[in-house]
């Protein structure tokens, strides 16, 4: 005998089609891994395009731009600190054993590689969601909302400047270094 098969719901073809949607977009996401300068140059194409948006048209999307630029701050902060806060750290060794913690000093130590809170890729990821996001917000009239931007500018220059040297102070505090250049690079002695 025949076995009649149930005839597909509309929410499963949805589904089966939203899934094969987000596996083609993470395979380009995959393929795009590797080239870094690219992805990067590309992100920074799509700023300036949202501040030509803005530009032409003429609009007030002070709040919008604002926004982004906060959001954009917390995650570049978020990419230079460790993965493993040292302060953090400092503070638990003293409440176990009473001496100071930080990260190795001497040769007898232990070697703790730099690992960030947030990586390169999702710190790339995020930012050019975020950008595209607020450029698509440019094209509503809801988001004109007229401000006095010079404040928000300053505040905005103001709020960079603390923590950018909140943080350069804790990265001189507990001696990491969140970039690859400028560190000693060894190579193997041919002998």
């Amino acid at each position: 005998m025949d076995s009649i098969e149930p005839e597909q719901t509309p929410f499963a073809a949805v589904s089966a089609h939203t899934s094969r949607i987000q596996r083609q977009y993470q395979a380009w996401l995959d393929k795009s891994t590797p080239y870094v300068p690219y992805r990067w140059l590309g992100t920074v194409g799509l700023l300036m395009i949202f501040f030509a948006r803005i530009f032409i048209a003429q609009g007030w999307y002070i709040a919008v731009a604002y926004s982004l630029g906060i959001y954009l701050l917390n995650l570049f902060l978020a990419f230079l600190q460790p993965k493993f806060d040292p302060s953090n750290e400092a503070i638990d060794n003293d409440m176990e054993d009473g001496a100071a913690g930080g990260l190795p000093t001497k040769q007898d130590e232990e070697f703790r590689p730099f690992i960030r809170r947030l990586p390169e890729f999702k710190f790339w990821y995020s930012a050019t969601r975020a950008i595209a996001i607020g450029f698509t917000c440019t094209w509503f009239s809801i988001f004109d909302v007229p401000v006095f931007w010079p404040v928000l500018v300053v505040y905005w220059l103001i709020l960079f400047a603390l923590t950018m040297r909140r943080q350069i102070q804790h990265m001189i505090k507990y001696r990491y270094v969140p970039f690859t250049f400028g560190k000693a690079k060894y190579t193997k002695n041919s002998s």
